[in-house]
């Protein structure tokens, strides 16, 4: 079995039945949708025509919401339904940044994520779903895909279809007939400020990018009911790949200098310094979730796919590895010292690009699927390590030109990952607004962060050199992770 809908928009008049239903079905509050429906308008007065699109949960055959959840609140059934349990749920907020589709809200009432799940409450008696009874043009259909004598199959077999962003491969098993590339693409039509009967709210396009396109048929979303999540990450996820770095670059730091030194151990400083900032990464990754109470349940409920639960077990290797050489250093084992010194090695590696992993797994957000964030991961780790330990003791040798090169290194791949890497539409468009900002990119990210610091260090300024190096780290950090989140899903 494997259930599917089919949306044909040769009959939808866009008369929200659908949405009422489903909102009645689950008691859905205010503001949030299982599904909605979008209206497009192309041309211009009067030659003007208007496209309804139904938008909702593909339930996609490699469902990427599945992959990334660290406790399994979303899961594939056998019947094809990607099904939800919220009491599972953490709120950590991956799912909503893993959908191409927009189809994850967080429920405002419980703090959960909450989707279409077709109803499989009903489907498991034998009923349709409510939103294909109450549809007065029988425009959506539903129905097992896999069963020739089925409507669904027979309409997917006799009609040409079309699917939302096919090229994420995720195998969405919702279908238009007659979908229109303006409705099914949310970069394609235009955002107005308000609709006639709405306001919309500012928080969630004050940083939307323009169309990069103007030559296109010009098409204007004039309603549109669902949410858009350009919000769901927001300062404590920077704040936690900031401190992540500096907590993780400390030992590599110490590698880098010891290979000059000559020395593989580290001081009670440099230690201290780790665990502190590993601590402020586990304060803020807690903190982000919307259950906190139920962090745990990512060790004890472990999904492992998800690079949530493989990096939390990163980062508690890192954290146990950290206090072996807090003892040692109090109770030296010297026998033991250099293979616990390459272990802390391997695992400050690890707990700095796991990171790189779990943005791939969002795989909603075109400009977070870079292949350079992994080494600019490490070399972000080496730049926060270098700053916070040269404002602590500057005496450490090589920290100026650890700090110096990484800064540079630094500012080369924000420029390769700007120019060369980003060819799909959405990921030119975040990093349009990226690049877009003024004050916090330009002025804060580069200038104040990268070029400043490379001139004091030149003049030997080195304490305040790495202090904006940190604060420019940060702002860069904090833009990357609002530009990915700035193109609409749906």
């Amino acid at each position: 079995m494997n259930y599917g809908f089919i949306i044909d928009n040769r009959k939808c008049i866009g008369c929200h039945a659908c949405t009422v239903a489903c909102k009645q079905e689950h008691d859905v509050p205010i503001g949030v949708n299982r599904t909605w429906v979008k209206y497009i308008e192309k041309g211009v007065f009067p030659n003007t025509r208007r496209v309804f699109s139904v938008q909702r949960c593909n339930h996609c055959s490699d469902a990427p919401c599945v992959e990334i959840c660290p406790v399994s609140a979303l899961w594939k059934r056998k019947d094809g339904i990607v099904d939800f349990d919220g009491n599972r749920c953490i709120g950590c907020k991956a799912c909503m940044q893993a959908c191409p589709y927009d189809a994850i809200y967080l429920h405002p009432d419980t703090n959960t994520a909450a989707k279409c799940n077709y109803c499989a409450h009903r489907i498991e008696v034998g009923l349709a779903p409510p939103c294909v009874n109450v549809c007065p043009e029988h425009a959506i259909i539903a129905g097992d895909m896999n069963d020739p004598t089925t409507e669904i199959a027979t309409m997917l077999a006799r009609y040409q279809v079309q699917v939302r962003k096919a090229e994420k491969n995720t195998g969405p098993n919702v279908f238009y007939i007659d979908g229109d590339e303006a409705s099914l693409n949310p970069t394609y039509s235009s955002t107005p400020e308000g609709y006639l009967w709405s306001e919309i709210p500012q928080r969630v396009y004050q940083i939307a990018p323009p169309r990069l396109d103007q030559a296109e048929v010009e098409a204007t979303r004039v309603y549109d009911q669902g949410q858009s999540h350009t919000d769901s990450w927001g300062w404590k996820v920077a704040a936690y790949l900031c401190t992540k770095s500096v907590a993780a670059g400390i030992p590599l730091v110490v590698l880098g200098s010891g290979l000059i030194s000559q020395r593989i151990y580290f001081s009670l400083l440099e230690i201290v310094t780790a665990i502190v900032f590993l601590t402020l990464t586990t304060i803020l990754l807690v903190a982000d979730l919307k259950h906190p109470e139920r962090f745990h349940w990512i060790v004890f409920r472990p999904q492992w796919r998800s690079w949530l639960t493989r990096g939390a077990f990163i980062l508690m290797g890192y954290a146990g590895l950290l206090g072996l050489d807090l003892l040692n250093h109090l109770q030296p084992w010297s026998s033991w010292s250099p293979i616990l010194f390459a272990l802390t090695i391997l695992f400050a590696i690890g707990s700095a690009v796991y990171s790189a992993f779990l943005f791939w797994q969002a795989k909603g957000r075109d400009f977070w699927q870079s292949p350079l964030f992994a080494p600019h991961l490490l070399v972000m780790a080496l730049l926060a390590g270098s700053a916070v330990l040269i404002m602590l003791d500057d005496t450490i040798p090589a920290l100026s030109t650890i700090l110096f090169v990484s800064l540079i290194l630094h500012a080369i791949l924000i420029a390769s990952d700007l120019l060369v890497i980003h060819g799909t539409r959405d990921g030119k468009l975040a990093a349009h607004t990226l690049t877009g900002s003024r004050w916090t990119f330009w002025l804060g990210a580069i200038v104040i962060g990268i070029f400043v610091p490379l001139l004091m260090l030149r003049v030997q300024s080195l304490g305040p050199a790495g202090l904006l190096a940190i604060v420019g780290l940060y702002l860069y950090e904090r833009i990357w992770v609002r530009a990915g989140q700035s193109v609409p899903l749906s």
